[in-house]
């Protein structure tokens, strides 16, 4: 997993690409052979269609790209872009997925893969403890690729559950329950909560049998269960009462309920019962 105190330019960012490529490959598929009225489908996300999830990720990964290559540019444009579109009451995650999915798919598509291909060129080659500058706080090459892997995975269930496709799990999803591990903080904060100064120990079942932890051995708080569902649920794709995930203690269950392993408004979520 993507360390703070581990240079980026080490084997770590290394693997990193190589899971993003993947995750990134697995959703190319479920969507490639698609014909115009797949990408028409509408997704659990409201007002989104197939075409919309790939379009946010290309859009994404375009201003990614420009971060990791030009942080410069990137502050500049990203100010004039986004001022612009608020100034004119306009959302700019909302305006880049409407803009994207009015393409035409086989333009879009090509357009993902290649912006995917130009971003992990460009933090490839993000200096050793550099920061670059986002839409939240900065953060380094290897913060970056893991939140594009979770964004990837997470955007790729809104698809798969469009399309009614079930994905295996894989270990990359280690990826994502770390950032939902490492984000609890903000997850209270974002609801108008103190951050818990408890820790929580969690223990997930990893998908090839093994176990993934984080937390003190001895936290009172505790978590457990799948790390399919912990990953379902930090990326609010299921609702918390149709997962298998135990919470032990004050902090951890009032943790599951809101967590979140993505920046900004935690939006609606599913509904319970929901497998959309």
């Amino acid at each position: 997993m993507a360390d703070p105190n581990v240079p980026e330019g080490s084997p770590v960012l290394v693997a990193l690409l190589a899971d993003l490529r993947a995750e990134s490959a697995v959703l190319d598929r479920l969507v490639a052979g698609l014909e115009p009225g797949g990408w028409a489908l509408e997704t659990p996300a409201p007002g989104w269609t197939v075409a919309h999830q790939i379009a946010h990720l290309a859009w994404t990964d375009d201003w990614s790209e420009l971060a990791a290559r030009d942080p410069e540019a990137f502050v500049a444009e990203s100010g004039r872009v986004f001022g612009a579109l608020s100034a004119a009451g306009a959302d700019p995650v909302e305006d880049g997925a409407a803009r994207g999915a009015a393409e035409p798919p086989a333009a879009l598509l090509a357009r993902w893969r290649s912006g995917r291909e130009r971003l992990a060129a460009a933090l490839a080659a993000v200096p050793a403890d550099a920061r670059l500058p986002w839409l939240g706080p900065p953060m380094k090459a290897a913060s970056m690729a893991t939140a594009r892997l979770m964004e990837t995975w997470a955007h790729g269930q809104d698809v798969a559950d469009a399309l009614g496709v079930r994905r295996e799990p894989t270990a990359r999803l280690r990826h994502v329950a770390h950032l939902g591990v490492r984000t609890m903080g903000f997850a209270f904060t974002v609801h108008g909560r103190p951050a818990p100064q408890a820790p929580v120990r969690v223990e997930l079942a990893a998908p090839d049998g093994g176990s993934w932890t984080w937390g003190p051995a001895d936290a009172a708080d505790r978590v457990a269960g799948p790390a399919l569902d912990f990953c379902l649920l930090v990326t609010r794709r299921r609702h918390r009462d149709d997962l298998a995930l135990t919470a032990t203690g004050e902090v951890a269950t009032a943790w599951l309920p809101i967590a979140q392993a993505f920046a900004g408004p935690p939006g609606a979520g599913r509904e319970a019962g929901s497998s959309l």
